[in-house]
């Protein structure tokens, strides 16, 4: 049985004790090469999320580790290296801690299927089925192109087991999968020793990425690759905010000695001017030929391309994208992934998702997490995830000083459009924070509740949705949200249809039908909503609940014929006992105490129980004579006397 692979020291211990001979390099390389695998499959949950134990999540994390070591040094020597010796401007092989990585370099044409079997024919092989079996890290520098496809179809399975796994990284260069839809391209991991793909994540897997540059994918298949993190979830897309050539703690040792005395056996050794004692190496005045890599400060570096018409199965993170502009993926299914499916994590701008399907995935769907702005979904499922449908979040990265010094700013302009969310295990599409999102005509079935809007989001335009089938509630909007807008949804068969708690939202023109408890509740301050022109039908105890708000929302024009109140007396005292009814009630009481006691004293009196005139006692005053007033020169009037 193959042994874990030991580690960093031991792995340089046993490097140095190598011998060079083709034999003993392909046995070292088919064992060291396959390193870290993950899980892909589930463990039988029904959100179908690999649960670890305490110490392959240490060994997972002490993986991802040790590649981004890796990584550095193959960065910070083809960084460095070019500007020593013309030798290092061709293709060239590293022999790292993790084994070997085959470095490309920048050319005019891109490197194929054919260059890879020229430039390493012990560690890329072809099979008798047709496959290719990949048992060596491959780098791409910066401006260097590897296009893999074939005519008639390729299958390229890369080493991952228990003692290793390799990995495909393009650094700033141009990396593209290309099949056809008659003959896609598959590329998956592989155990040589089981003959099959590789499924167990603890121990690490193999995986694709991109940093910087460009990547093309399409009619591509892939399947079981990645573990742990997101860079190295499977398919990762990332841009980077580190110097490009790595941190070096002495730029005159960035061959370190073995690699020097290798060059010397094979009669390229430095140039003479330098001389040498010990680890201190004596060079001219002048210009450096070797830039001190301590003090770079190369810019950032962002990502882009398109994923079109490709399947992606059984990954960690089905596809992992940070700090990428234009990106495009279409037409693509994303399943089974032990995490989340999609997801744009950090700096993803003016992006596009379209006509994708992510489905029974461990965690989310589709996440837009914080930092992702004017990001658009159209036309796209989320079906069978374990975690939400869809998740945007515009939360700022920081809420004031802190040790990154992030901006407080919120992020948005982001939405979900034209989409489904169908049995999700919590929420078709939410909302967190971040400003001007829209949740627009979209079909959601099923889950803990619909669409949520919360964490003091601002301006959320939730409009045209059909939702049937949630739990508890249709749609949500809390804790501080403002500006929002909830007009023109159907919602049929929640608990409550819509609930507004702390938050501003108008409420106009949605039809709520089967509901169970209530149609429309407000909870908590709730100044500035209005509830107005909406159709409420089902059985509860109300159509609009108010009694637990405060903040004077405005509620009018509702249609609630078709509802039947089944809250009991006292809930209904309480319900429309306002101030203004209590006044009211109690005048009209106090009118008939009044007269029932009439009618008890006139009883009393012996004057009957009938109904008498109240000024039956009283007689009219007699009218006196009128009296005459003498005028001079005029006819006598007789007038009424005072």
């Amino acid at each position: 049985m193959t042994k874990r692979r030991p580690g960093p020291g031991t792995r340089l211990r046993r490097a140095g004790a190598r011998t060079a001979a083709l034999l003993g390099a392909f046995a070292v390389a088919a064992t060291l090469l396959l390193g870290a695998s993950a899980t892909a499959h589930a463990d039988g949950d029904a959100d179908k999320k690999q649960k670890l134990a305490s110490e392959d999540a240490e060994t997972q994390a002490a993986l991802v580790a040790d590649e981004d070591h890796r990584l550095n040094q193959v960065r910070a020597f083809t960084s460095v290296a070019p500007l020593q010796s013309t030798k290092w401007t061709v293709p060239f092989r590293l022999d790292t801690d993790n084994g070997y990585t085959l470095v490309l370099t920048e050319r005019s044409n891109a490197y194929t299927i054919a260059d890879l079997l020229k430039l390493a024919p012990q560690t890329f092989v072809r099979r008798k089925d047709g496959s290719y079996v990949l048992t060596e890290n491959i780098y791409l520098n910066v401006g260097a192109k590897l296009k893999l496809s074939n005519p008639g179809g390729l299958t390229l399975r890369m080493a991952s087991n228990r003692s290793g796994f390799v990995s495909i990284v393009s650094f700033g260069g141009e990396l593209s999968l290309q099949g056809t839809a008659q003959a896609p391209l598959t590329i998956t991991s592989w155990d040589p020793q089981a003959n099959k793909a590789d499924t167990d994540v603890g121990d690490g897997r193999a995986y694709i990425r991109t940093i910087g540059g460009q990547f093309e994918m399409t009619h591509t298949k892939l399947a079981n690759l990645g573990f742990w993190s997101g860079r190295t979830g499977g398919l990762s897309l990332t841009g980077t905010d580190r110097p490009n050539t790595g941190s070096l703690e002495d730029t005159g040792q960035v061959h370190g000695k073995t690699a020097r005395e290798r060059a010397d056996a094979q009669g390229n050794a430095q140039d003479d001017q330098n001389t040498s004692s010990g680890d201190i190496t004596a060079m001219p005045s002048g210009a450096l030929t070797t830039p001190d890599a301590r003090f770079s400060t190369a810019g950032l570096s962002y990502v882009s391309g398109s994923i079109t018409h490709s399947t992606i199965t059984g990954n960690a993170f089905g596809i992992f994208i940070s700090s990428a502009t234009g990106i495009e993926i279409s037409d693509t299914t994303v399943e089974n992934s032990l995490e989340d499916g999609v997801v744009l994590h950090r700096f993803v701008s003016s992006s596009l998702v379209q006509r994708t399907v992510a489905k029974d995935n461990g965690g989310d769907g589709f996440i837009l997490s914080r930092a992702t702005q004017q990001v658009r979904i159209s036309g796209s499922t989320a079906e069978g995830n374990g975690g939400n449908g869809y998740t945007l979040s515009g939360k700022p990265l920081a809420d004031g000083p802190s040790a990154s010094g992030q901006t407080v700013d919120s992020y948005g302009s982001n939405s979900v459009a034209n989409s489904v969310a169908k049995d999700n295990g919590r929420y078709g599409v939410e909302v967190l924070g971040g400003f001007d999102v829209g949740v627009q005509n979209n079909r959601i079935e099923g889950g803990d509740m619909g669409i949520v809007a919360r964490l003091a989001a601002d301006k959320v335009s939730i409009t045209g949705n059909r939702l049937t089938g949630q739990n508890r509630q249709g749609i949500s909007v809390r804790d501080g949200v403002t500006g929002a807008t909830v007009t023109g949804n159907i919602i049929d068969g929640p608990e409550t249809g819509v609930y507004v708690r702390d938050s501003a939202a108008e409420i106009r023109g949605n039809t709520v039908q089967d509901a169970s408890n209530h149609g429309v509740s407000l909870v908590g301050g709730v100044s500035g909503t209005t509830v107005s022109f909406n159709v409420i039908g089902g059985v509860g105890p109300s159509a609009l609940d108010s009694s637990r708000s405060h903040g004077g929302a405005d509620i009018k024009e509702n249609q609630t014929f078709a509802w039947y109140d089944t809250s009991s007396f006292w809930v209904k005292v309480k319900h429309y006992a306002s101030p203004m009814t209590l006044l009211w009630t109690g005048i009209l009481l106090l009118i008939l105490f009044s007269a029932v006691m009439g009618r008890r004293r006139r009883r009393a009196n012996g004057r009957g129980t009938g109904i008498v005139h109240p000024y039956s006692d009283k007689a009219p005053l007699p009218a006196p004579p009128p009296d005459e007033i003498a005028v001079a020169g005029r006819r006598r009037e007789p007038v009424m006397s005072e």
